[in-house]
């Protein structure tokens, strides 16, 4: 039986802060985030950590055909053989992810990709959205040269009682 598992990125500048999550149709998921990085590396991440998190048969559903079109179209093929290069003979944007993502996908021969339609109402694409979005947020929390004015002071952060920050 092949587990099905979705995934999405989010960046909040792009580049900027970002955030990528996976989750199981069955329940089980997981997220994390970058400091400064792009929609698209957290959209392979997203994707490259599921496959990693699981050994058995899975089925990689994304809104990103950067991710789905590398795998159905065979976009790594041509990579691989031309050197690291795309079709307009320019270095593949990313390949230190898309280099140990691909070995990993073919090693193991049991991941499928399938492409859904991104903000069109799939209940799971929307929640790892939502967990990716929320990532990106926690991380531009932890970024930057000064906190976010919506945050209150920093002996607060607008909950009304003081706190120990370490």
């Amino acid at each position: 039986m092949t587990l099905v598992v979705y995934t999405d990125g989010a960046c909040s500048g792009n580049p900027g802060p970002g955030g990528w999550a996976w989750a199981e149709v069955d329940g089980g998921f997981g997220a994390g985030a970058a400091a400064h990085t792009t929609n698209q590396r957290m959209e392979v991440t997203a994707a490259f950590e599921a496959v990693k998190s699981h050994t058995d048969a899975i089925e990689i559903v994304s809104d990103s055909t950067y991710v789905v079109n590398c795998f159905k179209d065979r976009w790594h093929e041509g990579w691989i053989r031309r050197g690291w290069r795309n079709s307009q003979r320019q270095p593949v944007a990313n390949r230190d992810l898309w280099e140990p993502f691909i070995a990993l996908v073919l090693e193991r021969g049991n991941v499928t990709f399938r492409w859904v339609k991104g903000h069109a109402g799939d209940p799971m694409n929307d929640l790892v959205d939502r967990l990716a979005v929320e990532a990106a947020t926690a991380q531009r929390l932890l970024t930057g040269d000064a906190p976010p004015k919506d945050l209150g002071p920093p002996d607060t952060f607008g909950t009304g009682e003081s706190m120990t920050l370490f």
